[in-house]
């Protein structure tokens, strides 16, 4: 199925950029009057990945801005002092400076960088100057990781993965046509024709050579698509042998599978062994110390990818240990503190992504960084100061410092000035009682010049995934502060299989998609109906992925809570989409298997769970989108819906995106993409305004 090209070209870059094209820069815009509008979201600063040089002295950092007239963006790289002051911007070229980090005790930086077709490894002075490509991949380098005496680097490089038509006929030169015999053939946006994988190679800081396939012939990914990087990949702190994360299956085991393993690869005799074997669920992120102790993180369940994911240690001894047992929230990022008692993390917490740290002895946890915001990162600057992004529904990711005991302080300031220029919104903290008696974390998001006499109309948000968090989190297509600014109260409930809550309210979705979250959904929807400053009779329904699943089910389900609706990507026909999705573990854990099974989950989950089923109940205008190279939720959901609220004889509209995939990515088609909506939804939902009869501001508000 594998088979293994030529990897290195005489010359697949050049030591100097050539500047081919006009430089993406911080666009000039002007804010009129206040508003918010998707131009300006499309003109913030995007800051990403600050790392900290091995003095503690530096932070580089990057931050990419998007060009609507050229409908790309850029990233440039900058670096500032440790506390904020003297940021520079080092690079400015055509081309984006990922995966960048200090080598040589700070006296250099190396990063990715594409030129022309081929993205390679390159090496500059930590003033920008002196760029020097030192790789030579005929794939090219999709990212690398150093080794810790910094002579050894792996390499994230394609390799090409099964047959194509001129494989099968090689007299046919021109023919164009996929052979396929098994199952994961598509993933997410892509026809799986190649596959990444782990080249370890020496590394004198001019050069690399000696690159070496640590799977050579192999047909397995690492790392693992769609969302492995170079978080996948560890060395030893001896730099004699990498740990890299991958799954060791292909085709239908492949497909039903979420086993993977951190193997554990010794450079000099290549033998390679499986560190986390009999460890069944997905088996990921790992962060070595500086005495060889190695954590991960663990899910315990094959075939269940929103499982909880704990911290596991395994000791120099290979002795391993759950330190999350008793921790009952899922882990999404950690890192070693420099004196190695702590395991620092960030994970969802009752709305919000804090920081917390963990006392490895003990498993004692406290936390470092909370409030009203989602946290993005972990590096160290210093024993225990921690740098970081954060970001809520007000502003997107900005660098800050975090320290225990101490107020975060905000060290880069890229997008202060366009937003001090806006008005502000409010966000708002609210229980929900739900039908089962639980009280429900809910976001409410106030527009600006809030007036509590006045009526607005409201957006209920459902959250994708469907076990994804409704944390603080700032989106570019789902932006909660764009929603308000047009004059719309954003209703954001932290629904039933939502993480952040207990493994028991995240897990119970799992084979009952149309049941207690869809009541929750209702809960919110008729809680904020109660305050006299909601226009009960205009409130929409929106959501992509399952945020999309659920507007479709409650199109059909709503008892008119409900005057239009808009989904993007949802699923529409679970039977469909079973047969039509990649990712069969998915569909078998969350339906409970294929619908020809006919046990009680999967009669439930294609009955009762299945939108199509209530198109008859449809009552209300729909709008739908969908990208059309989005093999995930293939658009046709969105086609199927359409066509039935159209037969149905409703106001209807649908928005295919040629270009896109599950999201919208390109700078126009996002703005095209929020001028539909909010036209669709302004249409709706805004008659003449009513005042209320009375009325209060909310409590519990965070400005």
């Amino acid at each position: 199925m594998l088979s293994t090209v030529a990897l290195l070209s005489s010359s697949t870059c050049s030591d100097i950029v050539e500047q081919q094209g006009p430089i993406i820069g911080k666009p000039d815009v002007k804010v009129e009057n206040g508003q918010f509008t998707p131009e300006l979201l499309n003109s913030l600063g995007r800051v990403s990945g600050p790392t900290v040089s091995p003095d503690g002295r530096k932070i580089l950092y990057g931050v990419t801005y998007q060009d609507i007239e050229q409908n790309k963006g850029n990233r440039e790289l900058w670096v500032m002092d440790v506390d904020g002051q003297n940021a520079t911007q080092i690079t400015k070229t055509p081309s984006s400076e990922n995966n960048a980090v200090w080598i040589e005790g700070g006296r250099r930086i190396a990063f990715v960088y594409k030129e022309g077709d081929v993205t390679q490894m390159w090496v500059m002075n930590a003033d920008g100057s002196g760029r020097k490509c030192v790789t030579a991949l005929e794939n090219g380098v999709d990212g690398f990781v150093l080794s810790p005496d910094e002579k050894h680097v792996v390499l994230i490089s394609q390799v090409k993965y099964g047959k194509n038509a001129q494989d099968h006929h090689p007299d046919l030169k021109k023919a164009n046509a996929r052979i396929i015999d098994d199952l994961m053939y598509k993933h997410w946006d892509e026809w799986v024709e190649t596959i990444p994988h782990p080249f370890v190679a020496d590394f004198d800081g001019s050069q690399v050579t000696n690159v070496k396939d640590v799977l050579e012939g192999e047909p397995f990914e690492s790392p693992m698509k769609p969302w492995g990087d170079v978080e996948s990949l560890a060395w030893t702190p001896d730099s004699k042998s990498l740990i890299y994360v991958c799954r060791k299956k292909v085709g239908k085991e492949y497909a039903i599978s979420t086993n993977s393993d951190l193997f554990r690869y010794e450079l000099a005799t290549g033998k390679t062994e499986n560190l986390t074997e009999g460890m069944m669920g997905y088996d990921t992120y790992p962060i070595v110390s500086k005495s060889g102790r190695l954590a991960w993180l663990s899910m315990e369940h094959d075939g269940y990818e929103a499982d909880k994911n704990r911290i596991f240690l395994m000791d120099t001894n290979g002795e391993k240990k759950d330190l999350t047992a008793n921790w009952d929230y899922s882990v999404d990022a950690i890192a070693w503190s420099p004196d190695e008692q702590f395991i620092y993390f960030i994970c969802p917490f009752q709305g919000t992504q804090p920081i917390f740290r963990m006392e490895v002895a003990t498993q004692k946890v406290d936390t470092i960084a909370s409030g009203t915001f989602d946290y993005d990162g972990l590096a160290f600057a210093g024993p225990d100061t921690l740098v970081t992004m954060r970001h809520n529904y007000a502003m997107p990711n900005e660098v800050f410092s975090v320290k225990a005991g101490e107020q975060p302080k905000q060290l880069s300031h890229v997008n202060d000035d366009l937003l001090a220029q806006l008005d502000s919104i409010t966000i708002v903290r609210r229980l929900v009682r739900t039908t089962d008696g639980k009280d429900m974390v809910t976001w409410v998001v106030l527009p600006p010049h809030f007036d509590p006499a006045k009526k607005y109309p409201a957006i209920l948000f459902c959250e994708g995934g469907p076990q994804s968090p409704v944390s603080q989190f700032w989106s570019y297509r789902w932006n909660f502060r764009i929603m308000a600014a047009n004059g719309y109260v954003v209703i954001a409930p932290n629904r039933r299989g939502l993480p952040g809550f207990g493994t028991e309210w995240n897990a119970q979705i799992s084979g009952d998609y149309g049941g207690q979250n869809m009541k929750d959904y209702m809960s919110a929807v008729d809680d904020m109906k109660r305050e006299p400053y909601i226009d009960g009779d205009h409130i929409g329904a929106v959501g992509a992925s399952y945020g999309g699943y659920s507007v479709y089910w409650l199109a059909g389900n709503h008892e008119n809570r409900f005057a239009c609706f808009l989904a993007h990507a949802g699923i529409f026909n679970l039977e469909a989409q079973y047969l039509e999705t990649e990712e069969m573990w998915f569909v078998n854990w969350d339906l409970g298997g294929p619908f020809w099974e006919k046990n009680a989950t999967t009669m439930k989950s294609y009955t009762v769970a299945n939108p199509k089923n209530y198109v008859q109940n449809w009552n209300r205008p729909i709008m739908v989108t969908a990208g059309e190279k989005d093999y995930r939720i293939v658009f046709t959901q969105a086609t199927q819906a359409f066509n039935a609220a159209k037969l149905m004889g409703l106001d209807a509209r649908m928005v295919l995106f040629p270009e896109e995939n599950h999201w919208i990515l390109k700078p126009q088609n996002s703005i095209l993409w929020q001028r539909e909506f909010f036209g669709w939804l302004d249409r709706w939902l805004k008659p003449q305004a009513a005042p209320a009869t009375e009325g209060s501001a909310p409590a519990d508000s965070v400005k």
